[in-house]
């Protein structure tokens, strides 16, 4: 249990955090869970003082106890890394917020690990996932809506959050969405006929009353349709068709914008399609290769066509 000024200082932080940052519900939350394991393992190595004040005296040696704790439990370097830099945005704010010097947290070295990069499916397996999704349930309109779903994510480049979290006041769809993405950050996206054919399939099918105001992708139930129950049949339809297990929804959003890029699509409008706020996240996203970049490079930029005298 970590102290009430300690909670009241990470609310603050959080709620701040959320102003200047715009950072999202899911950000915020893996950030607070974050945080408060760090300041309850924290209390609990100070010997269990109560307030602000051994919060902001630790050492060096404190934070490899914390780190080496988190090793001994299995945690992965990725994870760790996270993990620290959660806590040191924290602390970041607290020693301004409270002035004491915060070097020991600050100066903690994540430790290294090598970035996994997306791997899209390729184009003909794309299209076999659309094709056999809806094979998944005995349910047509089950069927019909997972269909739809992953027709938004392969052929808008939609995050699973956004297409679940699509009202049906915004049915049927229109030729242009307004998606409000990570960070609170807005952004427009042309919807393909399929996408809208799919999305009225599944509508028309669908025993369930969907009103303006409530989800437009439901369970069984008639409740919103959540993002386990799609990674759970895109299981099934990754098994049947022999795909690797990298063959995730997430992947379906990496496929549309790896095969636009392969089709000449330019990179700054991927970007803008997918929400990014950074080129190099795009870069990253659609695995663009040294060769690709100067290929994009040569043919846009400005000066390309220029030679030396």
């Amino acid at each position: 249990m970590i102290s009430p000024a300690a909670s009241k200082a990470l609310d603050a932080f959080l709620a701040r955090h959320a102003a200047l940052a715009g950072a999202s519900q899911n950000t915020l939350t893996a950030y607070r869970g974050d945080i408060t394991d760090f300041l309850g393992f924290m209390t609990t190595h100070k010997g269990g003082q109560q307030g602000l004040s051994p919060l902001t005296q630790l050492t060096v040696s404190d934070m490899r106890s914390w780190m080496a704790s988190l090793r001994s439990d299995g945690l992965s370097s990725r994870s760790l890394a996270r993990k620290l830099s959660a806590v040191k945005s924290f602390y970041r704010w607290l020693s301004e917020h409270e002035g004491f010097d915060a070097t020991a947290v600050l100066s903690a070295r994540a430790p290294k690990f090598q970035a996994k990069l997306p791997r899209p499916l390729a184009q003909d397996a794309a299209r076999a996932v659309l094709e056999t999704v809806e094979l998944q349930s005995q349910k047509s309109w089950v069927g019909a809506r997972d269909t739809a779903v992953m027709t938004l994510l392969y052929g808008c480049g939609l995050r699973i959050s956004e297409a679940l979290a699509l009202c049906g006041q915004d049915a049927p769809l229109p030729q242009t969405l307004r998606i409000r993405g990570k960070g609170d950050k807005e952004r427009i996206v042309p919807v393909i006929a399929a996408a809208q054919d799919a999305v009225e399939s599944y509508r028309r099918l669908c025993p369930f009353s969907i009103e303006p105001a409530s989800p437009l992708f439901v369970g069984v139930r008639g409740g919103r349709l959540s993002a386990r129950q799609v990674q759970k049949v895109m299981e099934k339809t990754r098994l049947q068709l022999g795909l690797p297990a990298t063959a995730t929804p997430h992947a379906m959003r990496h496929s549309f914008a790896t095969h636009l890029l392969n089709a000449g699509g330019d990179l700054r409008a991927i970007q803008e399609l997918l929400g990014h706020a950074s080129l190099s996240t795009t870069q990253t996203y659609t695995q663009v290769d040294t060769a690709r970049l100067m290929e994009i490079y040569n043919r846009t930029h400005p000066k390309a066509d220029l030679t030396e005298d």
